[in-house]
């Protein structure tokens, strides 16, 4: 959708890229890095730890294009302190790490694993002993296994075991955490998982993912009150992965085409959280589909959040036959468009078009390059530039009245980058997975001068 809410074409991110500091941006800013648990934890079959959807996806012949799974990653289930070390040395305000629920509810409802809350209680003080925010995601796709069997996030029991999961984690990490996210993006979650079938579980039934997006979001409502009872202090939201989509010209196919793709990617997540329904245009897109809604169900999902945290990869440029690439177009090793400004235009739709909105935080943004070690450095000058334009980027969007709270790269290190195995580095720091050794590559140095 061609974006029409502010004229933004005199800022210019790459002219103050070069010379951004941590000063240019408010007080108390947060400035942090980010990881998902089956990415890079490993010990698969550890301390009481059960079958995730993506082991058993994994598993599957051609799921994954290097034939790998998360069952070793990074071993930070081991590494950890070593990990932790790392964080602080970064100069970095905070972590965003999420747990796994197979760790801490094996069966997906029922009896905790101790061993598995253990684990993230030792995280959490190990960071705050650091002088490290804990933020925490608590679901980053890695539903049990169990929980598949009856449906997945298909079923509406789903939704409940989600709410006595976070019970659990909030119940024993209460206020030490800073922040809990309930979900770390649910459009891939439901979409790429039951729709397009590129993640776990793997189906492709447009029926079923907008059931399981409905069921995710009211997982959200039911766990929100539950994290305030145990966590009082703490700041508790959502995380949803956003993106500009643009038609690809004036005509009334394309404008319609990205409208609808805006829809599904955008407004459908962000309208139940802030407005309190679906967006009506798309419902119609879809009401074939549509999720079966009870009676409650939005009021729970659009209770008040203390922030929204937003996932800004890239724009969609949208034509009537789908996504086009912009002729000279730059991109990463994903194929996926840099455009910096589109992060800027995003935080300001966002703050045109809800006034409900709470305060932002990017809680991840970067990049998979071709990483290629030489030495003990690894030159990723592309990887920089990235994040020095993108947080410059977000400095206008600030200037601009923006309420955005913090930022957060991800990833903090290489790690198993779900279907796409091994093969996609998105880390500042380069990781040999043959010998698990660390490695602070270029950005790493750039991110780290630039918090001093």
């Amino acid at each position: 959708m061609t974006n029409t809410l502010t004229d933004t074409t005199a800022l210019t991110p790459a002219a103050r890229a070069a010379n951004l500091t941590r000063r240019d941006f408010p007080a108390g800013f947060v400035f942090g890095v980010a990881t998902s648990s089956y990415q890079i934890e490993g010990a698969a079959q550890e301390d009481g730890r059960s079958p995730s959807i993506w082991d058993v996806f994994c598993a599957q012949p051609g799921r994954i294009s290097d034939g790998s799974s998360g069952a070793v990653a990074c071993d930070h289930y081991h590494r950890w302190e070593q990990d932790l070390d790392l964080i602080a040395a970064l100069g970095v305000d905070a972590y965003r790490f999420s747990v796994a629920w197979p760790r801490v509810i094996p069966a997906g409802r029922g009896p905790v694993n101790p061993a598995g809350l253990d684990f993230y209680e030792r995280l959490t003080d190990g960071l705050l002993a650091r002088g490290v925010q804990p933020h925490v995601t608590l679901y980053h796709w890695d539903l049990p296994a169990t929980l598949q069997d009856q449906g997945g996030w298909t079923n509406r029991d789903t939704a409940y075991a989600f709410a006595e999961y976070a019970a659990a984690v909030a119940g024993r990490l209460g206020n030490r955490v800073v922040s809990y996210a309930t979900l770390n993006e649910p459009w891939c979650s439901s979409v790429l998982s039951y729709e397009i079938g590129e993640h776990a579980p793997g189906t492709r039934d447009r029926a079923a993912a907008l059931s399981a997006a409905h069921h995710l979001m009211l997982g959200h409502g039911l766990a929100m009150p539950e994290i305030r009872r145990h966590a009082p202090q703490s700041q508790a939201g959502i995380v949803l992965n956003l993106g500009p989509q643009e038609s690809a010209s004036d005509h009334p196919e394309d404008i319609r085409a990205a409208r609808h793709a805006d829809g599904r990617l955008n407004r459908w997540f962000l309208d139940p959280l802030l407005r309190g329904e679906y967006p009506a245009d798309t419902w119609e897109d879809v009401v074939a589909d549509a999720p079966p809604v009870q009676d409650g169900d939005l009021r729970l999902i659009a209770a008040p959040m203390d922030f929204l945290g937003v996932n800004y990869y890239s724009r969609g440029v949208i034509g009537a036959q789908g996504g086009v690439m912009p002729e000279g177009a730059s991109v990463t090793d994903m194929g996926w468009e840099i455009h910096p400004q589109g992060l800027t235009d995003l935080m300001l739709r966002l703050k045109a078009d809800y006034p409900a909105l709470p305060p932002i935080y990017i809680t991840e943004n970067g990049a998979a390059f071709a990483d290629e070690r030489s030495g003990d450095r690894v030159h990723d000058p592309r990887r920089t530039e990235f994040i020095s334009t993108h947080l410059s980027a977000l400095l206008d969007a600030t200037q601009a009245g923006v309420d955005v709270r913090g930022y957060f790269a991800w990833s903090l290190m290489d790690n198993f980058e779900w279907a796409h195995g091994y093969q996609k580095r998105f880390g500042l720091v380069y990781v040999d997975y043959a010998t698990q050794e660390r490695l602070l590559k270029d950005s790493a140095l750039w991110y780290q001068a630039f918090l001093k």
